[in-house]
């Protein structure tokens, strides 16, 4: 059983439902029952992102958004990556360990790929050359990160890892790694588990991935009327073109909406409604938005205490780092030991 949490979230600024349902939610049931610890990734942010300069105001918003959600400093560690060096060493030693091929057979590199490609036909093959002009684009950052996220988890030792079913290759490669090390040079890290979060996907209002820059994104600080005008966008069956058809929810993102937010029993009558037509698009809409304004009543307020209070923020993270390091550190030297190449302990 599961008993270090380690998980954490690129600054991208304020949080969207999707961050909430997907993440947040979770990390606060975790702290409950684990030692957590949750970080700002901005080293992560670099491997697609060449511009820094909203980074750290990105971070401050995100972390205001943790707090007033529920994430407590005084249960769970809160820190920025880049403040624990000893996340890039341990990244620098276990990327001896990997091979460019395995890497480049993740997923995340090859969707990554198609995109460059911009081949949207999976019928289409590329030539040799498309392929290594599109590979000459990728940096050496964005191949290696699942790399670094092996280092973040490992750094802390952590045993379990939440994450959504989209992310277990890159946990898997996080154990073999692990494996590999302790088999090589002795036992340092546990092998983590993954902790799979069953919750529903939340897409955008336009059926893409839900994000800020894309502009189809729901906040928890929206008013009723903002989150309904954005329900209201979101597809739902495409095959259900009158209200007298039955409808899927399995196919309908604003069913997704009722499963995040929705009790279990209505979550069943709205189903079984939506498959013998006794209820409407437009009514499941209404009532969707209705539940997660519910949800989150009162969020706006207790976020806005936190405005102006910035230099609080930054003193949860730096206190937050600081025991990172300590943790971070000890895992380190002891890496170090088990590579023989902790000098400070050299005889003559």
């Amino acid at each position: 059983m599961a008993s270090r949490i380690l998980s954490g979230m690129r600054p991208t600024g304020k949080i969207h439902i999707g961050h909430m349902v997907g993440a947040i939610d979770n990390w606060i049931e975790l702290q409950k029952k684990y030692e957590c610890f949750y970080f700002v990734a901005d080293w992560h942010a670099m491997t697609t992102e060449t511009d820094t300069s909203g980074i750290k105001q990105n971070t401050v918003e995100m972390v205001k958004d943790w707090l007033s959600a529920g994430v407590n400093p005084e249960k769970s560690v809160i820190f920025i990556q880049s403040l624990v060096p000893q996340h890039a060493e341990l990244h620098m030693v276990l990327s001896m360990l990997n091979t460019l091929p395995r890497l480049e057979r993740l997923p995340t590199y090859k969707g990554h790929l198609k995109q460059v490609l911009e081949i949207t036909d999976p019928k289409i093959e590329p030539t040799e050359e498309q392929i290594d002009r599109a590979r000459s684009k990728i940096s050496y950052g964005f191949v290696g990160y699942p790399v670094l996220m092996a280092a973040d988890i490992l750094a802390y030792r952590a045993d379990g890892v939440p994450v959504g079913e989209d992310q277990d290759p890159h946990l898997e490669l996080a154990r073999e790694i692990a494996d590999r090390f302790n088999r090589l040079y002795g036992n340092v890290f546990p092998i983590p588990e993954s902790l799979h979060t069953i919750t529903p996907r939340i897409l955008g209002t336009d059926g893409r991935k839900m994000s800020k820059s894309l502009g189809n994104a729901i906040h928890p600080t929206d008013t009723l009327e903002v989150m309904s005008a954005g329900v209201r966008k979101m597809l739902t069956d495409p095959q259900r073109s009158r209200r007298e058809i039955g409808g899927n929810p399995n196919v309908c993102s604003v069913y997704d909406l009722h499963m995040a937010y929705t009790s279990e029993e209505r979550n069943l009558e709205i189903h079984q409604a939506c498959n013998t037509a006794q209820i409407g698009c437009t009514e499941c809409k209404r009532e969707a938005a209705a539940q997660m304004a519910k949800k989150y009543e009162g969020y706006a307020e207790r976020r806005a205490v936190w405005d102006g209070r910035e230099r609080q923020i930054i003193e949860i993270l730096m206190e937050g780092s600081r025991k990172a390091r300590e943790i971070a550190g000890a895992t380190l030297q002891q890496v170090r030991e088990h590579l023989l190449i902790d000098y400070e302990n050299i005889t003559a």
